[in-house]
């Protein structure tokens, strides 16, 4: 099931104004509550070496917690005026003109 941007941050915008959440979506306060969720997903890999060592249940709340961290990147990105794809299109082609060097 392919859903497109416009679609989705309407009906997550939707769901905040709903509950009057607006207040509390200002671009610091998205931040922090991303940091969060971003947290838990860091969780999951807690005392695990690979992700092939988690359990169909595991990765199944690790998927949630995903969800939980693009809603907030969609909701700053909204703010901002920008999709999700433009700006990772924008940054992969600032990407592909670096070059790092990693000593192992």
């Amino acid at each position: 099931m392919a859903t497109d941007y416009s679609e989705t941050i309407k009906d997550l915008k939707a769901f905040r104004d709903q509950r009057g959440w607006q207040k509390y979506h200002t671009l610091p306060e998205l931040a922090r509550a991303m940091m969060v969720e971003s947290a838990e997903v860091n969780e999951y890999f807690l005392w695990h070496q690979d992700h092939d060592q988690l359990t169909d249940k595991q990765v199944e709340g690790l998927k949630l917690e995903l969800a939980d961290v693009l809603t907030y990147l969609y909701y700053m990105c909204d703010q901002l005026d920008v999709t999700p794809n433009d700006l990772v299109q924008q940054k992969l082609a600032i990407n592909q003109q670096r070059h790092w060097k990693f000593d192992r």
